[in-house]
């Protein structure tokens, strides 16, 4: 590695676990990623009815009864049930759970940008129409945000710490990079850690289309997800859960575990400078990316891709691409998965870590679907369909509400 003045302590990606509007399970998600070229699970949910941006995508043919029991409904929001999916699939790739681990050295680490909002909104609507003897009992445990990984803990079995993090969009991006300090405190030797997110609240989306932000091109929904595409009119909600398994790398090789990767770096900033709470700065995501870079010590040529955070939003896609640019130069090939599995808000930082693992293993890049004619005001290669490339390195970025810029490094094992 080019910047290497000292060994960064990586984390070993042992494991990988994946529930999205492209695929049920990182084989059919990945499949879909990297092969299709339309976005599934385009849905006009009855909530939305009559508003500029009535779709979202979301998950097909997942029967959570049949995957969690009946219970689950009782005892978890959806966001929280798609966590418990993904972190599942996760621990069983990386050949972990009770019986095999201590228990105690286990931590989860879930993002969500709005946990179970949907079950409060709905209880909010029984109390104005039916009063306050009709409200539900589990609205504090099914709607706080700590929801999914308190859920994933109980139905893993796991003592260890169980952390939620909100940082809007950058959610499950800090959750990775808060199991990567946890690891690197010895504070334990194995993180489950990603995002997982499912709203579809009215206002919230009232409010997110007032602000131009969401696609409205209601005629065309599988088209509407079009990240650095000249046309782009705003980005498309999905709902989701990505979570990745993560090891302190002595521990994985003493057990013959096969890391499938590596999270070398963590980099994270508040935009405070910038002029509202929902604008990026570019300063902030340079020094987010930078810190990134130092954190994981390498150079700015050693990054062979960007899975970006890329919304479909003109500006986001503008300052990103501006600052990728300038830190990273003409190098990477950049790609936005959010055009095939929609903007999943607190869950995209797991999911598209999850990605750039399999795009560093696979070494392959998928393609920004809908991608008909790059911004010209977005100064690096965008992949407009699937390519091969030599990837040692790459990135995963994240930027949220509020000002968060969250960056990851990750290499092949």
């Amino acid at each position: 590695m080019t910047g290497a003045a000292r060994e960064p302590v990586a984390a070993a990606v042992t494991g990988i676990g994946l529930v999205t509007a492209a695929g049920i399970g990182v084989k059919d998600t990945w499949h879909q990623v990297t092969t299709a070229t339309v976005p599934r699970g385009v849905r006009r949910p009855a909530a939305l009815r009559d508003l500029p941006c009535d779709f979202m995508y979301t998950i097909d043919d997942l029967d959570i009864d049949a995957v969690l029991g009946v219970a689950s409904h009782r005892l978890m929001d959806r966001f929280a049930q798609l966590a418990v999916v993904a972190a599942r699939e996760a621990v069983a790739d990386a050949g972990l759970g009770p019986g095999v681990w201590d228990s105690t050295r286990v931590a989860v680490v879930v993002g969500s940008a709005h946990g179970g909002l949907d079950f409060y909104a709905e209880q909010h609507a029984t109390l104005t129409e039916r009063g306050a003897r009709r409200v539900s009992p589990r609205l504090a445990p099914l709607s706080v945000v700590n929801g999914a990984a308190g859920s994933v803990a109980r139905d893993l079995g796991t003592r260890g710490p169980s952390l939620a993090v909100a940082t809007a969009c950058s959610s499950g991006t800090d959750a990775i990079g808060t199991a990567l300090h946890l690891l690197r405190a010895g504070a334990c030797d194995i993180a489950v850690a990603g995002g997982a997110e499912s709203m579809c609240t009215r206002a919230v989306f009232a409010g997110t289309c007032n602000a131009k932000a969401l696609s409205s091109r209601t005629e065309d929904p599988a088209g509407a997800c079009r990240p650095f595409d000249v046309d782009r009119d705003g980005f498309v909600v999905g709902e989701g859960a990505g979570m990745l398994v993560l090891e302190r790398a002595e521990h994985a090789r003493a057990r013959g575990a096969r890391p499938r990767a590596a999270v070398r770096g963590y980099g994270a900033t508040t935009s405070s400078e910038a002029s509202s709470p929902v604008a990026p700065s570019e300063a902030g995501v340079e020094l987010a990316l930078r810190a990134a870079l130092a954190d994981a010590a390498v150079g700015p040529g050693d990054i062979g891709h960007v899975n970006a955070h890329g919304t479909s939003t003109v500006m986001n896609d503008l300052v990103e691409g501006a600052v990728l640019h300038r830190v990273l130069g003409e190098g990477p090939l950049v790609t936005s998965t959010k055009s095939m599995t929609g903007h999943t808000l607190g869950a995209a930082g797991g999911i598209e870590a999850a990605f750039t693992v399999l795009a560093l293993e696979e070494q392959l890049v998928p393609g920004t679907v809908n991608l008909r004619t790059q911004d010209p005001r977005v100064p690096v290669e965008v992949a407009g369909t699937t390519k091969s490339a030599r990837l040692d390195c790459a990135v995963s970025t994240s930027l949220g509400f509020g000002g968060h810029n969250s960056v990851l490094v990750l290499a092949r094992a």
